[in-house]
């Protein structure tokens, strides 16, 4: 009987190419598939180090259909990397997904390490990290009152997501009495670690700029 193949799930650089494993350039080099969130991105990266394996889509609208698809090649006997845009695949990432759909068939699931933005931001926030809460990205519409509301009650340190289209906005929903930093842009040329208690980190953003991916970490109570 043929033997199953591996997924493997790739952590990337969240800005700096230069952020990524010997192991994990081994991989991507090795492997038969690299799954992406978006095969332009990931093929910057490949360019980088002149990596030439074949690539597919695998991201947030993908169907069932697609997982199936990708897990029928690992059961087939070939290796697979799942990569996603930036950092480490499964972290507030549609890659989760893939992931389960290939342990329940039994496929062999192994981790390479790398690049994660929460972590990167938990690393200089300053404040207790013994505990935390990751809430991911706010939701745009539905939920997003219960969501801040939720941060209200939750005296740990809490860490989030953010795009540059609503940082403002989110700051602006944060509590305004708990120190907080925000990473923009965190490992990239642009790169700013903003502290503070919420409003005096909107005036600082306003004085620079509200472009690029944002961390959020707050303080415990």
């Amino acid at each position: 009987m043929q033997s199953k193949g591996t997924l493997y799930v790739v952590g990337t650089p969240i800005g700096n190419l230069s952020d990524i494993t010997e192991r994990a350039l081994e991989t991507l080099k090795t492997v038969d598939l690299i799954a992406c969130e978006d095969t332009r991105v990931t093929k910057k990266l490949l360019s980088n180090y002149s990596i030439d394996t074949p690539t597919i889509s695998y991201h947030q609208h993908s169907t069932d259909e697609k997982a199936g698809h990708i897990v029928s090649k690992l059961v087939d006997g070939a290796s697979v990397a799942l990569v996603t845009d930036a950092g480490t695949p499964g972290i507030s990432d549609p890659g989760g997904k893939l992931v389960e759909v290939a342990i329940k068939a039994d496929v062999t699931v192994v981790p390479i390490p790398g690049a994660s933005a929460i972590a990167a931001a938990l690393s200089v926030c300053g404040f207790p990290t013994d505990k935390f809460t990751f809430l991911g990205f706010p939701p745009n519409k539905k939920g997003r009152k219960t969501y801040f509301e939720n941060i209200e009650t939750i005296k740990q340190t809490v860490a989030l997501y953010e795009s540059k289209h609503r940082i403002i906005k989110t700051l602006e929903q944060l509590p305004q009495d708990r120190t907080l930093i925000v990473g923009r842009e965190l490992t990239k040329m642009h790169e700013h670690i903003y502290r503070g208690t919420a409003p005096e980190v909107i005036e600082q953003l306003n004085q620079t700029s509200t472009k690029g991916e944002f961390v959020i970490v707050i303080a415990p109570r």
